[in-house]
Formats: C-alpha cells, structure tokens, sequence
C-alpha cells in the first residue's frame, strides 16, 4: 500500500466524523460563517463585500456537500476532491 492509500485509511474516521458533525450543525456553522463574514466586511469598511461574500457562499456549499451522505453511508462523488 502507498503512501496515499495509508493516509486516506488513517484519516477516513476524521473525514466521517466530519460529515456527522456538518449533518448535525450545518444551520449553526452557516451563522457563524455569517457574523465572521458581517465582522470583516465592518472591519475593513465594505471594501471587499464581493470577495467576502463570495468566499462566505464557497464555505456554505463545502459544508452542505460534506454534511449528505449518500445510500451507503459515504460522501457523494460529484467530482469534487
């Protein structure tokens, strides 16, 4: 076995324990993510709105994607690493 079929054995509990966490907290890490984002855009006097909100949308969706779980208990495949 490789050096990257061992990494990807060792860290598959991380990675589902990951996604359980996602599933059961999704609502209350999108909040988070929200007051962090309303943080930064005050602190930096909405200069970078676009980007903030833009990465704010690409952290969300990584997290709805890690938090389903397909028939068989694992990630869907969607061509995402």
């Amino acid at each position: 076995m490789g050096f990257k079929e061992t990494l990807k054995a060792r860290l598959a509990p991380a990675k589902d324990r990951v996604s359980d966490l996602a599933a059961q907290h999704g609502d209350r890490i999108g909040q988070g993510l929200d007051k962090a984002a309303r943080t930064v855009d005050e602190r930096t006097g909405g200069k970078y709105s676009g980007r903030i909100e833009a990465g704010t949308g690409k952290a969300k969706d990584a997290i709805d994607r890690m938090s389903q779980k397909g028939d068989d208990g694992t990630p869907p495949r969607d061509g995402t690493p």
